[in-house]
């Protein structure tokens, strides 16, 4: 079900404006089925500030990349992936090129299994299937059909793979003013000790704080880092070679076995199975 403010004539649909956003959302909250989907455009470079919703919520952004920023993180949802925003967590949003946004709102007790926690995951060929139809339907088709679509969406979101896109932030001041200071400037020169004396900590000291504040190691995450800062640099056309010197990575093909352990394919192959999917 689709609460759709623009006109569907064919041409060029404008971007959405704070008004559209607000009857968006105000109809979210006012919605009564176990799930509702809408369609909206964004512009490049356009934040959208830090909000929460009574509904989880499925965002996929089928053109352009986004990024979306919490408490506990970043996260950087491209093309054929989405982003599983569970119920009352406050986000904001971040546009990287024109964004074509498609998001499903799911009450938080739909149906059983939901997960519980904020995630990136891939998206398997009958889920984007479902979304594409579910953002058609209009507010007044309450068919059958719809409802099959809507309910196997719900069940399909069981069957999403999960996608390393996600960077946690620690919650110690100094360890998280450090994170923030790399994703200015990513590189795969990262160096431990570095971080454990600016931290003014051991190495093993910094290693074991770092873990247990984001679940990751730091060299972990530090590839994490540089993939969110390559994905949106490589789906603009830059190359892989510009792209994997500009990090800092020794040469190509070590940047591109990083690429391929992180997201289980080449960047060319990856990006081509992205246009094609």
């Amino acid at each position: 079900m689709t609460f759709d403010p623009i006109d569907r004539t064919g041409a060029e649909r404008p971007v959405e404006t704070a008004d559209h956003r607000a009857l968006r959302l105000a109809a979210v909250e006012a919605a009564v089925e176990p799930a509702v989907a809408y369609s909206h455009f964004y512009d490049d470079d356009e934040h959208v500030a830090e909000h929460e919703h009574g509904r989880a919520q499925l965002l996929h952004p089928s053109v352009g990349v986004v990024t979306v920023t919490t408490r506990a993180g970043r996260w950087m949802v491209p093309p054929g992936h989405a982003l599983w925003i569970p119920a009352g967590v406050r986000h904001a949003v971040d546009t990287i090129g024109r964004v074509d946004m498609h998001s499903v709102y799911v009450l938080p007790d739909a149906i059983s299994g939901l997960p519980a926690h904020l995630h990136v995951t891939g998206l398997t060929p009958l889920m984007r299937s479902l979304i594409a139809e579910a953002v058609r339907l209009r507010p007044e088709a309450a068919t059958p059909r719809a409802g099959y679509i809507l309910g196997a969406l719900l069940h399909e979101i069981l069957h999403l793979p999960q996608r390393p896109l996600g960077l946690p932030f620690p919650s110690q001041r100094r360890l998280a003013q450090l994170c923030r200071e790399f994703l200015v400037q990513p590189t795969a020169h990262l160096k431990i000790d570095h971080w454990a004396d600016a931290a003014g900590m051991s190495r093993r000291s910094f290693t074991r704080l770092f873990r247990s504040e984001t679940g990751l190691s730091l060299t972990a995450w530090r590839q994490q880092a540089c993939l969110m800062a390559a994905l949106p640099r490589l789906a603009a056309g830059e190359t892989v070679t510009a792209v994997a010197l500009d990090l800092g990575y020794d040469s190509v093909p070590a940047f591109t076995t990083m690429f391929c352990r992180v997201m289980g394919a080449p960047p060319k192959t990856y990006l081509r199975a992205q246009a094609t999917a």
